[in-house]
């Protein structure tokens, strides 16, 4: 039993959340906003109702490659984001915006992620050698090391959650209040943002799993 739900948290959470984002954004990237504004002037709007001049809107490229860049202050939007004028489009516009206010706040948690990227980076790349290693060699404290650092990037995944979650929150204030979508398009517009969501929650659940896993078999080998 415990193997099958391992294997669910592993691979089929995963897959199923990629799944959901992917159609939910082909549904509702062709259902158009009242205000029928592009994403482009979605976010601008929402940054320069918040006195976020200073941060630019760019056109990057790639499908769903969206992002804001806290250090260049830039929203980089997908040419189907970018220029498309559905519900989809402004909620994963706001979305980012969610992301450049909280920049500007000063947010917590955001700050702590910032904090945690080279340490997160250098841990997921150097742990699974550790972890390989200690297990080839039958060295515990080889074992130990690299679960330290793999602990490092899963604690990143964990803090993604809230960053994430309350710049999607952040999102649909902003859409309401600025008039971009009315609050009957509401439902349609916390679909798309709860989608995306999804994806972030699947990754933690699995690196979560996978930090268990290594920290039972460390215990396993200390009691043999």
């Amino acid at each position: 039993m415990s193997f099958i739900i391992y294997f669910a948290l592993i691979f089929i959470i995963p897959l199923w959340a990629q799944s959901k984002v992917k159609s939910t954004y082909k549904k509702y990237s062709q259902v158009p906003t009242s205000s029928s504004m592009s994403g482009a002037e979605v976010a601008r709007k929402i940054l320069n109702d918040n006195g976020l001049f200073n941060v630019a809107v760019e056109e990057v490229r790639g499908h769903l490659t969206d992002h804001y860049d806290p250090r260049a202050k830039v929203i980089r939007l997908s040419s189907d984001i970018y220029h498309g004028r559905s519900t989809a489009g402004a909620a994963v516009a706001a979305h980012e915006v969610g992301h450049a206010i909280q920049d500007a706040q000063d947010y917590a948690f955001l700050r702590f992620r910032s904090a945690l990227v080279p340490v997160a980076s250098f841990g997921s790349n150097i742990s699974i050698f550790l972890l390989i290693g200690g297990m080839l060699l039958q060295m515990t404290g080889l074992i130990l090391v690299g679960i330290v650092f793999f602990a490092a990037a899963v604690l990143f995944q964990l803090v993604t959650l809230p960053v994430e979650f309350d710049a999607s929150n952040r999102a649909m204030a902003q859409l309401v209040s600025t008039g971009v979508i009315r609050n009957d398009e509401e439902r349609k517009t916390k679909k798309v943002l709860n989608a995306a969501a999804m994806t972030y929650v699947a990754g933690a659940l699995v690196a979560l799993a996978e930090l268990l896993r290594f920290v039972f078999m460390f215990i396993g080998m200390n009691e043999e």
